[in-house]
């Protein structure tokens, strides 16, 4: 399969991303565990008994960082693309959008959340805008789930891509602020 030259691009900057090697030399399956550690040494929201849920895990590299730091809480990964083990980990290959998918993550719990944690994205298509409006309603989807099961004062923390079509996306997000 030949490569386009947007891709080519792609693969020579993670090549030289301190965050992707960096993330290689750990053991972390992905860049963004440092910016799930840089956000919970800023804010403090994981803790050793947290109950968590972390929408769009795979491949693994926030629910790898938040293994490490809950001992006595629990943590439930769910993505539509498959994800190898992790310790103290429970990971469900399914869908958010699936109403069945609510009653076995309410299921597995039998309780609220402490945290809900959401790095799903749409797959790219290079149209920045449309992956950004496609995440952005992935994010709104993976609030209003966060909306469904977190207890009162929990935390629901998304990455959203900022594109033009952010503004819109911000104003339905704010009204649950």
């Amino acid at each position: 399969m030949k490569k386009n030259k947007t891709s080519k691009n792609w693969i020579r900057k993670q090549y030289k991303d301190f965050y992707v090697r960096e993330s290689k030399a750990k053991g972390f399956r992905s860049r963004s565990a440092f910016k799930l550690m840089e956000i919970n040494k800023k804010f403090n929201f994981i803790n050793n008994s947290t109950i968590l849920l972390d929408l769009g895990s795979s491949p693994g590299g926030w629910s790898q960082v938040a293994g490490k730091i809950i001992k006595k809480g629990k943590i439930l990964a769910i993505d539509i693309k498959d994800m190898e083990k992790i310790d103290k980990v429970e990971f469900i290959n399914a869908d958010i959008d699936n109403e069945e998918t609510l009653k076995k993550i309410q299921s597995y719990f039998n309780k609220e959340f402490d945290v809900v944690i959401s790095d799903i994205a749409a797959n790219t298509t290079g149209n920045k805008n449309l992956d950004s409006y496609k995440t952005g309603e992935l994010c709104i989807k993976s609030m209003n789930l966060a909306k469904s099961i977190l207890q009162e004062n929990g935390v629901f923390l998304s990455k959203l891509f900022m594109g033009s079509i952010y503004k819109e996306i911000y104003e339905k997000a704010k009204k649950y602020f």
